[in-house]
């Protein structure tokens, strides 16, 4: 039998992290002894368990492990990490430390080093005394890169009293929940950023237009409660479809039906801004008098749209190099506190990929298996909310203007 002792630590036990630790355990027919526990005495009070592991051979017993650290359970470590350099720009080393999103350290030359800017499925590289996750594509020749098992250590979530408290891992999904209840903990969460100077990112999808949701987005904007927006080209062609020509896919967004040759208006509203060159010039020529974008413009709030195969025309200000689209967010993604995924799938998948796991992330859309799937892809801080986005953004623009 091969065997290993690893420490879990934080808030372990509300979390039932020490339980889903447990489990996993027994679930590759490993087994474990319990040498250590300390249980907080109050609700802010971390607790801390040391278990022994034992496996059938040591294959078993690393990838186990390996598995662990995801949730910040870490080998009982006193060893260095060890380092590699990159011997070709974009190619890491065979070995390297695959990133979780949670707050992680590194031991060099015998001291801990806390991993700036934590961002999951990408690497570690340390510059003398500074430790950075950076992803595949922007390692270059020289660059020093953790590799193997040892020298790493991983916090798990902590969640936050402030305001009230943000249930981390509490990633399940139901159609039940009091709606007014996760609408006025959205707005409490906000208010907290907003009060300690955090920001505050909005990701959307085309859906946000469709059900009448853009126009309250559009004042959340203007109010000053967004700091970042993320999204492709739909929600953009539509948001300014809407507000040019009133029609949203063709649809009238006054009264609900089909507008006579209004399947081509997305078309003429990506031709003309193409024709002046950037949203921001059709905003400031006239052509665009309302909406998201337009709020964005004149707010100087930034957005990323990433395109994607599916994409119309496409807008001059859509970034067709998804690559360079996801490099583009990460710029934005180290000031944000609170996250809210509207009605999107991948643009949310993709954006969850980039956020620290200290990132208060709120997950609405109608359809529960969306929630589902953000959480399943390793944003494990998510809450979902299941509701209707159109009426959902009214209650929130109101409530927060109130």
């Amino acid at each position: 039998m091969e065997e290993e002792t690893i420490v879990l630590e934080g808030h372990i036990v509300d979390s039932l992290l020490l339980a889903k630790v447990l489990d996993a355990i027994l679930d590759v027919g490993a087994d474990y002894h319990i040498v250590d526990f300390r249980i907080g005495r109050t609700p802010t009070d971390p607790s801390r368990a040391v278990i022994e592991v034992t496996a059938s051979d040591n294959k078993t017993l690393q990838d186990l492990l390996d598995s662990l650290q995801v949730h910040g359970a870490n080998r009982v470590d006193d060893t260095d990490a060890a380092l590699s350099a990159c011997d070709r720009d974009g190619v890491l080393p065979r070995d390297f430390t695959v990133t979780t999103n949670l707050d992680t350290d590194v031991r060099i030359n015998g001291r801990w080093l806390s991993v700036t800017n934590p961002e999951m499925d990408c690497a570690i590289v340390v510059d003398d005394a500074i430790a950075r996750t950076v992803p595949m594509h922007r390692v270059r020749v020289g660059d020093r890169v953790v590799v193997g098992r040892r020298g790493v250590r991983v916090h798990s979530l902590t969640p936050t009293t402030e305001g009230g408290a943000f249930e981390f891992m509490a990633s399940e999904v139901s159609t039940e929940k009091p709606k007014a209840l996760q609408l006025a903990r959205v707005v409490d969460r906000m208010r907290a950023a907003r009060e300690r100077g955090g920001g505050i990112l909005v990701v959307c999808g085309p859906v946000v237009v469709h059900t009448g949701g853009a126009p309250h987005l559009a004042r959340l904007v203007r109010d000053g409660w967004v700091d970042a927006v993320f999204s492709g080209n739909g929600f953009a062609t539509h948001d300014i479809e809407s507000n040019v020509l009133g029609t949203s896919l063709g649809v009238s967004i006054a009264h609900g039906s089909h507008v006579e040759g209004g399947h081509t208006n997305h078309l003429r509203v990506i031709n003309e801004i193409r024709r002046y060159g950037s949203i921001a010039a059709a905003v400031d020529d006239g052509y665009v008098t309302g909406g998201v974008m337009f709020e964005c413009v004149r707010r100087g709030v930034p957005f990323v749209l990433g395109g994607s195969v599916r994409d119309d025309g496409p807008l001059p200000d859509t970034m067709t190099d998804v690559v360079a689209a996801a490099d583009r967010m990460r710029e934005y993604v180290g000031a944000i506190d609170v996250a809210l995924m509207l009605a999107t799938t991948l643009h949310g998948i993709a954006t969850g990929n980039l956020l620290p796991a200290r990132v208060e992330t709120f997950c609405i859309d109608i359809n529960p298996a969306v929630v589902t799937k953000l959480a399943d892809r390793g944003t494990h801080q998510t809450m979902g909310i299941v509701t209707d986005i159109g009426p959902f953004l009214g209650d929130l623009a109101e409530q927060l203007g109130s």
